[in-house]
């Protein structure tokens, strides 16, 4: 079994697990068209060692980049970028690592404490 993502318009609709003869065989008439993803690829990686497929297990509402052949997810704030290598989106600050829970402040750009 693998998984599609069925992409309208470069927006992820939906995602099914299904064997590759099944998509070959599907009759839907609705926009958009089936592409496989990877549900161990995350940032150009595999996570069990073998080979990443598309850069980021697609998502619902995220993006696939045909120009790019990846998956990404939706820009969670204006100010973050996108990784060109990773197709992971990037924060201007770098999260603080002391084992505390933030939240992104955007208005401040910065790291907010949750407490």
């Amino acid at each position: 079994m693998a998984h599609f993502a069925k992409v309208n318009q470069e927006i992820v609709e939906k995602v099914i697990v299904a064997e590759q003869d099944f998509i070959d065989n599907l009759i839907d008439n609705s926009p958009g068209e089936y592409i496989q993803t990877s549900y161990n690829t995350f940032g150009g990686v595999h996570l069990n060692g073998g080979t990443p497929l598309r850069k980021n297990y697609a998502q619902v509402g995220g993006t696939y980049d045909a120009t790019r052949d990846a998956f990404y997810a939706p820009q969670p704030y204006p100010s973050w970028t996108l990784n060109e290598s990773t197709c992971q989106w990037v924060c201007p600050v770098t999260h603080p690592n002391d084992g505390k829970i933030y939240n992104w402040n955007e208005t401040d750009q910065q790291w907010d404490e949750v407490t």
